[in-house]
């Protein structure tokens, strides 16, 4: 007997006598290693022939028997070409109604045991196999732990063409999808309906969700379930600082201002704003559906039946069309009376346009706020002269960040890189506690001393203003008190004080 008369069957389809003499051999040198290669082969050819879910147990009582050989792990290639057949039978379970993860989870604790080529095609074509119904098999994550994502070849992370359409790389859904079993967490009873997350586990993962974050930034969805996951951490306390640098990256994305929203639960203001911001970014309808109703839920609540109406009937629109069913909520909103006297608008761009400057503001909270001080307005143009100290002054345009600002207000302002011949970019702005303290701002008291026929005069070294000699009848002499601002005059090149207001 030898290892080729044992091909030669096997080739000749002749399968029992083949396996006969591959046992006969066993018996005779178990140690063999070309004997246990024969029979291996053997094994496989019979993997083969019943790779169909209706030939079940015969499959899985002949890749028990290769396992059982305890084949060196150098003996990759009977393995590899297994693979194939495993990865077969798996496809054609997850195609069964319902699926029988029984069968899928005693697969997947025998090829635990197979020495595969890793990476490769075949080991590939496992994981793919065994993904497919990831959703709902409860073992996944240990399977995927058993399988490790560092043996994805760099094919498995460019997208693939299925049906003459480019479809997510296998190595993005498989980061997805740990996610997303990471988060539905372990159930805690018998029935499955309190679950419980592993915040180890979470925190384990996120490096390597972190280095695809990093290494494929033209993956849409990893960055999301890293918020996700940092969110579902809960006792992290840094979790916007984690999430802002790359929801600047994807701040035109609408999930980020729905995650953001999540970050801010007991802040109503923050995550209506963020809605606002969400909505207001060009984004396929049949993306928003979810959101315009939790948003039309907020706008219910406060009320704003006319915008609530518009937001709901998008909806309604979006579902009908793609043959969605309505939502029990949607429903239950068009029977009531407010829906039924409610006008609705065009569209709800006036309404986020109000609060888009508030959500993008929650950008920019790693950046420290600076204190400054508000020298001059005009109006007309949107501009304020603002002055911080004798370093930081110049002027920008406050439209969009505050309403009605006057000279002497206090600001506490996010800039926004250098500035340029004086004109400063900024973050956000905003009007700040009238009894902070500045370098810029200072009282003064003493005796006015009026300067003819220039009409202007001086307290010491502070400069009152013509304006407010004449408005307030100042005469020389009179004792003064009030509030001075630092100010640069171009005209002697220097820094000085001026009156902003008497007391």
């Amino acid at each position: 007997m030898s290892f080729k008369e044992i091909k030669e069957l096997r080739k000749a389809g002749k399968l029992d006598e083949a396996l006969e003499m591959a046992n006969q051999a066993l018996e005779a040198e178990p140690e063999n290693i070309w004997n246990k290669r024969a029979a291996a082969w053997v094994y496989y050819d019979y993997l083969k022939k019943f790779s169909q879910p209706d030939s079940f147990d015969a499959f899985k009582e002949n890749l028990i028997k290769i396992k059982d050989l305890a084949l060196p792990e150098d003996e990759k290639m009977v393995f590899d070409n297994s693979a194939w057949q495993i990865g077969s039978m798996v496809f054609g379970l997850q195609k069964e109604e319902p699926v029988n993860y029984g069968k899928i989870n005693e697969l997947s604790d025998i090829v635990k045991e197979f020495h595969f080529t890793n990476p490769s095609e075949a080991y590939t074509f496992i994981y793919k196999a065994f993904h497919k119904g990831y959703q709902n098999w409860s073992n996944y994550l240990a399977f995927a732990d058993w399988w490790n994502f560092e043996n994805f070849r760099s094919e498995d992370y460019l997208k693939e063409e299925f049906k003459d359409k480019k479809i997510m790389s296998i190595a993005e859904q498989a980061y997805i999808a740990y996610s997303k079993k990471l988060l539905e967490g372990e159930p805690v009873d018998s029935f499955g309906q309190e679950r419980a997350i592993d915040k180890d586990k979470i925190r384990e993962f996120l490096p390597k969700l972190d280095k695809i974050v990093d290494e494929h930034p033209e993956y849409q969805y990893p960055p999301y379930f890293k918020a996700k996951l940092l969110l579902a951490l809960g006792e992290d306390e840094n979790i916007l600082s984690s999430f802002l640098p790359f929801a600047k990256q994807k701040r035109n994305d609408f999930w980020v201002w729905e995650v953001m929203a999540e970050i801010f639960p007991n802040d109503q203001e923050i995550q209506f704003a963020c809605y606002c911001k969400a909505l207001s970014l060009k984004t396929p309808e049949d993306f928003l559906v979810k959101l315009r109703q939790t948003f039309a839920g907020m706008l219910v609540e406060r009320q704003m039946y006319n915008e609530a109406k518009t937001e709901i009937q998008k909806v309604i629109t979006t579902r009908e069309k793609e043959g969605w069913k309505l939502p029990n909520q949607i429903t239950q909103w068009t029977e009531q009376d407010w829906y039924k006297s409610a006008t609705p608008k065009e569209n709800n761009k006036d309404l986020y346009s109000q609060y888009v400057k508030k959500a993008e503001e929650i950008l920019f909270q790693d950046i420290p706020e600076e204190i400054i001080a508000v020298e001059f307005v005009n109006e007309n143009k949107n501009i304020l002269n603002f002055v911080k100290n004798k370093q930081k002054f110049g002027f920008f345009n406050y439209s969009g960040y505050l309403d009605k600002p006057q000279i002497g207000d206090f600001l506490k302002v996010r800039f926004n890189g250098h500035e340029q011949d004086g004109f400063h970019k900024i973050l956000s702005a905003k009007k700040a506690a009238s009894n902070l303290t500045s370098d810029a701002i200072r009282d003064f008291e003493g005796t006015l001393k009026v300067i003819s026929p220039q009409n202007f005069g001086f307290v010491k070294e502070v400069f009152i203003e013509p304006k407010f000699v004449q408005d307030n009848n100042l005469t020389d002499g009179q004792t003064l008190t009030g509030i001075a601002i630092l100010s640069f005059n171009k005209k002697k090149n220097e820094w000085g004080w001026k009156a902003i207001e008497i007391e």
